[in-house]
């Protein structure tokens, strides 16, 4: 008999026992590697730190101001961005200003990948700079600082584009928007359209069951841990605090799912994680006076929005100050700054849409659906889209007539009409919203307001108290060792420093990883063992969510009942009749302005030749449409090209346009009225003039319905018969031609 063990054939399904193996040699093989990922991390983390400016921008800088050097110095500064090899910048576009959100983290997000909001504007164009900062605050430096130290860069900005067509576009990204309308309402001259992304204007905000980190600082019972936390930190306060707090929301993402998905995927996932964590664990400090008015102001007070905050010299913030466009870009998936808390501002300030016109003001939000806080800023897919339709349309946006709008992008595709006129893949349009499509997202309740304002009541009362009684002795026992020694033992520091520097733990990875590539051995995809293991990983993310929404659900249950209670909203001065969150009224000094101006349009309406009629022409056409397209832009610009007339700048055609666009909101009949006087005799300028309007309008969709009709009347009102108007072609005319 013989003793040979039969031969397996090729098609027969391995042994249990083979199986096993497989996984477990490639389970052990990952775990070695995912500890090699781990330990370079950690020297990551201290190379980075120990680099005299650290941030993560892909690009090469050169230092144009050191706010370091300022009469009031900050440890902020501006660079000018190098363009890539093969990029071509245009002197004459606006420059784009990124700032960069100081929460905890180090600079460099907006600029983290080359498909970055600096990626996209520079595509586009635009010359580049990025306001960014150093770990270690300046001492004594405030928030107010900061605010006029980026004063002194976007000047130095506007001085080095002296033939830019448009002021700077900035770009705010989280807590850097908030800075930036303060600093967009104090000097509005100095700003061309704002981008605010992820920003939180308005931290009251929200809808219940969702957003519970607007309920944590009452919660806490104010500010005063705020404090505390400063004064045991010597006058600091920790960014990795407030990195932990971030963390906090997630606990399934921060447990187990960052982590799992680089051990899952060990062999391909590595650079992107390791990526990340340079700039996710360069923790900075803040002034203890820095963090207290941020948690104060807006977290718990709330106060931006609603126009309550002052400068040193006694100036009021009022975001209703600001002239140039606010573009406000949130999602549904933000967590962090969920759409209410991004939008909620425009209903704290206005009343309606024509409040919003009175101040001539330009809103436009777009709200992604799925993208959460960070992807807003980081997410090449985003940066694709919406950051490069922003960049390539920004004049569009600038020449918006005063409203609130909503942007949408529509894909190109084999039907799209004049996709020539369109840069980039996206179709954007601007369409007009009211405040009702706001509050439709979701609205505090005057109850809820009320809620809200008894905590921030009581973080006052709680904070005086600290800062007379406890305030003395905490800071009498905290030396800068202490503090320091606390900063270094902070949880999230030491997952860093755990595997970082040459020891016999870290060397023995390090070599163990080294001959596990070499010898790799992943389990095949459809192993029993590795599906168990994932369906295992899922449950744990399940166990860990349904945790969080028990919290969360706990959380607002207190927030509600607490803050509801009567008694407690009496004891600390909350009428129970009043508005707990009343908007700002108009000053009598800018109603005076606002009549002396409607006053002036009106007497003005009479005056004017054909580049007035056109734009009064589109514009009234155009508002049956309730929307813009960029096509339509496109195709104006290119009318604005072939004038024979002098040539407008940006600047000048955004007044003309924002005073035709008032005229016909004011006096809509008479403006109309007024065209056939203010035309020239020569009807050849006439029917080009009529064909710009109809070129302009037909880039975009077909002239039908009321736009149809208004597009009559003002070929009646032009002098032009239907069938000239048909025939003619928007050829070269002169727009400063006058009625004889």
């Amino acid at each position: 008999m013989s003793t040979e063990l039969p031969k397996i054939p090729d098609s027969a399904p391995p042994s249990f026992f083979a199986v096993a193996m497989e996984y477990l040699v490639d389970a052990g093989q990952r775990s070695v590697l995912f500890l090699d990922v781990m330990r370079q991390r950690g020297l990551q983390y201290r190379e980075h730190l120990a680099e005299t400016v650290p941030h993560v921008l892909d690009y090469s800088v050169e230092l144009i101001v050191d706010g370091r050097t300022l009469e009031r110095p900050v440890n902020y500064g501006l660079v000018r961005i190098t363009p890539p090899k093969g990029v071509e910048i245009d002197l004459k576009r606006r420059p784009f200003v990124v700032v960069d959100p100081r929460a905890g983290h180090g600079p460099g997000i907006g600029g983290f990948k080359a498909d970055s909001e600096i990626g996209v504007a520079m595509k586009a164009g635009h010359p580049c700079y990025f306001v960014g900062f150093l770990p270690e605050p300046m001492p004594g430096q405030t928030i107010e600082d900061i605010a006029r130290a980026e004063g002194v860069f976007l000047e130095k900005v506007i001085a080095l584009h002296p033939d830019a067509d448009g002021k700077p576009c900035v770009i705010g990204n989280c807590q850097a928007g908030w800075a930036v309308t303060i600093l967009a309402s104090l000097r509005p001259e100095m700003f061309g359209p704002i981008i605010i992304a992820g920003a939180p204007l308005s931290y009251w905000a929200g809808v219940r069951g969702k957003n519970p980190m607007r309920y944590s600082g009452g919660l806490l019972g104010g500010s005063w841990l705020t404090a505390l936390t400063s004064d045991l930190g010597a006058g600091k306060f920790d960014g990795a605090w407030l990195v932990q707090n971030f963390e906090n929301t997630n606990p399934a993402n921060t447990l187990w799912t960052k982590q799992y998905n680089v051990y899952s995927k060990v062999d391909t996932e590595a650079p992107r994680y390791l990526e990340f964590e340079k700039w996710w664990g360069g923790h900075v400090n803040l002034n203890a006076e820095e963090i207290q008015f941020i948690v104060d102001e807006l977290f718990v007070g709330n106060r931006l929005a609603r126009g309550l905050i002052k400068t040193s010299d006694g100036e009021v913030v009022d975001l209703r100050n600001i002239r140039s466009p606010i573009v406000v870009f949130c999602s549904k998936g933000d967590n962090i700054t969920p759409p209410q808390q991004a939008l909620g501002w425009i209903l704290d300030l206005y009343s309606d849409v024509d409040e919003i016109r009175a101040y001539g003001q330009t809103i436009v939000y777009t709200v992604h659906e799925t993208v959460g806080h960070l992807g807003i800023f980081v997410s090449g897919g985003v940066a694709k889209k919406e950051h490069a339709e922003f960049s390539s349309n920004i004049d569009l946006i600038d020449i918006l007539p005063p409203g609130l709008y909503e942007a949408t992008f529509e894909a190109k595709s084999a039907d799209t009409a004049n996709p020539d006129l369109a840069s980039g893949k996206w179709i954007m349009r601007c369409e007009r919203r009211t405040l009702d499509d706001i509050r439709a997202m979701g609205d505090n309740s005057q109850e809820d307001e009320r809620r809200f304002a008894t905590a921030a009541r009581v973080s006052e009362i709680n904070l005086a108290n600290y800062r007379k009684f406890v305030q003395p002795w905490v800071r009498a026992m905290a030396t800068p060792q202490m503090a320091e020694w606390m900063r270094k033992w902070h949880p999230l520091r030491v997952q860093y420093e755990a595997l970082a520097g040459q020891n016999p733990l870290t060397n023995a990875i390090e070599t163990t990883a080294e001959k596990v590539r070499e010898h790799r051995k992943p389990a095949a995809s459809d192993n029993p063992f590795l599906v168990f293991q994932e369906t295992v990983s899922k449950g744990i993310v399940s166990a860990l969510d349904q945790w969080r929404d028990v919290q969360e659900a706990l959380s607002e249950r207190m927030f509600l009942s607490v803050y509801g209670s009567p008694a407690l909203q009496a004891a600390v001065g909350i009428d129970p009749e009043a508005d707990p969150s009343p908007k700002p009224e108009m000053s009598q000094d800018y109603r005076k302005r606002l009549d002396a101006r409607i006053a002036e349009l009106k007497s003005r309406i009479a005056s004017g030749g054909l580049r007035e009629c056109v734009i009064r022409g589109l514009l009234y056409v155009g508002a049956s449409r309730g929307m813009v397209d960029e096509r339509s832009l496109e195709a104006l610009r290119r009318a604005r090209t072939n004038d024979s007339g002098s040539r407008l700048t940006l600047s000048e055609f955004k007044a003309l346009v924002r005073e035709q666009f008032f005229m016909l909101l004011l006096e809509p009949e008479a403006s109309l009225a007024a065209i056939p006087e203010l035309l020239p005799e020569k009807a050849e300028a006439r029917r080009a003039g009529l064909a710009v309007i109809r070129e302009v309008l037909s880039a975009s969709a077909e002239i039908s319905g009321e736009a149809a009709n208004r597009l009559h009347r003002v070929t009646e009102l032009f002098g032009v018969t239907e069938d000239d108007a048909t025939q003619a072609n928007a050829g070269p005319f002169d727009p400063q031609a006058k009625a004889s």
